[in-house]
């Protein structure tokens, strides 16, 4: 049951996110920081209001589970399991340093609160198909599985197998989310290798799809809400419209910002750009 949460809170949040997203990278030293910007809502949304996870237990069999299958851009996801109470906040000081809990990609072996290690992208989808169905046959049927991916990934093939299966299985307890921002390492996603019209893709895979503005809180959270209450027998996708490093002037839709270093008077223009959104 999601929680009683406004979207004006929600969007506090996601300032908040964004904050610890640029201080993080600065931390780092680098990072994926265009990718992090841009899904920081839908994190924002899942951990502050929808997902059934709890910190004090963080491996409760009822829980619902999250799978970051754009493993890169863990840095926003570990400041979120950071904010929502899994870790403590000043151990983002030690993210990508030597003998941290925290790489570039996470890692569920040493993370608390965190269901899956990623970075080789197309996996995501296809472990959430594994733990939907895992859910539904142990009887945890109020359970969701939620795996967030990148528009680029939609590139691999694991992903449309997952997406097949999905839809055969009727899991209708997995949810994908697609941040489609547009950009990729290697420039635009329709100049390398278009995917659109992606919603049509997924519908035609059998799965309910719904387009969203994904750096609009109350979009995502409407979005979210009908993914929530669906009882069609299908799998339910997002495609959240992002802006490569929203929020941030500097980075905004700049192929060059998939990954980059981040000194201390960048970190202060970017903390300003994000307070006035």
């Amino acid at each position: 049951m999601p929680k009683k949460v406004t979207v004006d809170e929600l969007k506090e949040k996601a300032k908040e996110l964004r904050i610890n997203i640029v201080k993080t990278t600065n931390y780092a030293k680098s990072g994926h920081v265009g990718g992090s910007l841009s899904c920081a809502d839908s994190l924002t949304a899942l951990y502050f209001k929808y997902l059934n996870v709890d910190p004090a237990d963080p491996d409760k069999m009822d829980r619902d589970r999250f799978i970051l299958s754009k493993g890169h851009v863990a840095l926003a996801y570990v400041p979120t399991l950071a904010m929502a109470g899994f870790v403590p906040m000043d151990s983002l000081k030690s993210f990508n340093h030597f003998e941290s809990c925290y790489g570039i990609h996470p890692d569920s072996n040493k993370i608390k609160g965190c269901d899956a290690s990623t970075g080789s992208l197309g996996h995501g989808l296809p472990m959430g198909v594994g733990m939907a169905l895992g859910l539904r046959y142990q009887g945890y049927n109020d359970a969701k599985v939620v795996v967030l991916m990148g528009d680029g990934e939609q590139n691999e093939g694991s992903v449309w197998e997952g997406a097949m299966a999905g839809a055969h299985y009727k899991l209708e307890n997995l949810i994908a989310i697609v941040d489609r921002n547009k950009l990729m390492i290697d420039g635009p996603t329709e100049d390398v290798l278009g995917i659109d019209p992606i919603d049509k893709k997924y519908e035609a895979f059998g799965w309910e799809v719904i387009t969203c503005n994904g750096n609009d809180m109350e979009e995502v959270d409407k979005a979210l809400a009908k993914a929530w209450a669906n009882k069609s027998g299908k799998p339910f996708c997002i495609i959240a419209q992002t802006e490569k490093g929203y929020g941030v002037k500097r980075f905004q839709s700049k192929v060059e910002w998939h990954y980059g270093a981040i000194d201390s008077v960048m970190l202060e223009e970017a903390i300003a750009d994000i307070k006035s959104l």
